[in-house]
C-alpha cells in the first residue's frame, strides 16, 4: 500500500510517499531555517506563513518524484502532535483536504513515534521492545516502545531540550543559528577536557534530563573569562562532552533498568558524530545494539511520517 505522508510540525515542511512502511519512493523537504537565522530561532509565525505558501507544492512535487498519482494512494497520514500549532494546523488541514477530496482514510501520528520509526526503515529487524531515544532541538525523551503502538514514557526533559542547548550556548558565543552544527564543528578542534561543566543527572535512578545548568554554566564562564579562538573551542567542545556525557548515560540506564537489549536513536541531534561515538562505544560495552536513523531520515520528514502511518493502519 502506498501513503501519502505530510510533515509540517516545526520549520520543516515536508511530504513523502511510501510503499508498504518501508520504500521510499520520494521524500520532500523544504526548511525556513534561512528565515529564522536572522532572529536566533524558530520564529512561529514565519514557520506558519512558510509552510502555508510551500505545502501545496511540496505535496506535488512528491507525487513528480514518485511518479504516481493520487488514485495510487491507499492512505493519507500527517504528524499532528507535538509542534507549533499553527504549523501543525497547516499540514493537517492538508492532510484532511485531501482525504475528504478522495475518500481516502486520514491517520494523524506523533511526531516522537515517527522519529523512532525512522531507524526501523532502514533496519527492518529491529525486535521489541527497545528503548527509544529522541534528540532534537525541542525534544529530549526515553520512552520503552513495546510495539509500532505501545509507547512508555520514560524520561524527558525537564527545562531546555538538548538541541536548544546547543541554540543558546552558540548564542552565548556568538557563533549564529543554528548551534548545533557549528559547535560540533568547533568542537573538534578543542580539548573536552579543558574545562568542567557540570553533568545534571538528578536524583538517582531519574531518566528525566536538564540541560539549562550546563547552559548557565557556560554563560557564567564566558561572563568572567577572557577567550579567544583557541578558548572557544575548548568552550565548545567540553560543554558538547557534557551533554553527551548526560544522555549517554541516562540511555544505558534506561536500557538496564527496563532489561532492553536494543537502543533506538532519532531526531535532528542523532546527527551528532560524538553522541553517535560515545553511545555506540557504550552500547557495545554493555552488549546492547544501538540504530540510528540515515542522514535524510534524522530531520523533521515526511516518509518516517508516512512509514509508521502503514504500520499503525495495519493493526
Amino acid at each position: 500500500m502506498l501513503v501519502l505522508g505530510i510533515e509540517s510540525s516545526c520549520d520543516e515542511t515536508s511530504a513523502a510517499i511510501v510503499e508498504n512502511g518501508k520504500n521510499i519512493l520520494s521524500n520532500v523537504i523544504l526548511s525556513s531555517l534561512h528565515l529564522h537565522k536572522p532572529y536566533g530561532g524558530v520564529v512561529p509565525e514565519v514557520a506558519c506563513r512558510h509552510h502555508a505558501e510551500l505545502i501545496d507544492s511540496v505535496v506535488k512535487e512528491a507525487f513528480d518524484k514518485a511518479g504516481r498519482g493520487i488514485k495510487d494512494i491507499g492512505l493519507i497520514a500527517v504528524t499532528e502532535k507535538p509542534g507549533l500549532i499553527g504549523a501543525l494546523l497547516v499540514g493537517i488541514s492538508c492532510a484532511k483536504g485531501i482525504a475528504l477530496a478522495y475518500s481516502l482514510p486520514f491517520l494523524g501520528i506523533d511526531h516522537l513515534w515517527a522519529h523512532l520509526y525512522a531507524p526501523v526503515m532502514d533496519n527492518p529487524g529491529i525486535r521489541f521492545p527497545y528503548v527509544g531515544l529522541v534528540v532534537s532541538g525541542g525534544h529530549t525523551n526515553l520512552l520503552l516502545v513495546k510495539n509500532f503502538d505501545k509507547y512508555q514514557e520514560l524520561g524527558q526533559t525537564t527545562d531546555d531540550a538538548i538541541g536548544e542547548a546547543f541554540d543558546k550556548v552558540a548564542k552565548i558565543l556568538n557563533m549564529g543559528y543554528p548551534g548545533g552544527p557549528v559547535i560540533e564543528k568547533c568542537a573538534k578542534l578543542g580539548n573536552p577536557e579543558a574545562i568542567k561543566f557540570p553533568k545534571s543527572l538528578m536524583e538517582p535512578g531519574s531518566l528525566d534530563f536538564s540541560f539549562s545548568g550546563v547552559k548557565t554554566a557556560v554563560l557564567n564562564y564566558a561572563r568572567r573569562t577572557t577567550y579567544d579562538a583557541r578558548r572557544t573551542t575548548d568552550i565548545c567542545a567540553s560543554f558538547q562532552e557534557a551533554v553527551v556525557d548526560t544522555v549517554v548515560e541516562k540511555s544505558i540506564r534506561a536500557c538496564q533498568q527496563y532489561k532492553a537489549g536494543t537502543l533506538v536513536v532519532g531526531g535532528g541531534v542523532s546527527l551528532n558524530a560524538r553522541l553517535r561515538e560515545k553511545l555506540s562505544l557504550e552500547c557495545d560495552k554493555y552488549k546492547i545494539k544501538v540504530y540510528f536513523p540515515s542522514r535524510q531520515l534524522c530531520m523533521d520528514n515526511a516518509a518516517m511520517v508516512a512509514g509508521l502511518a502503514y504500520q499503525l493502519h495495519r493493526r
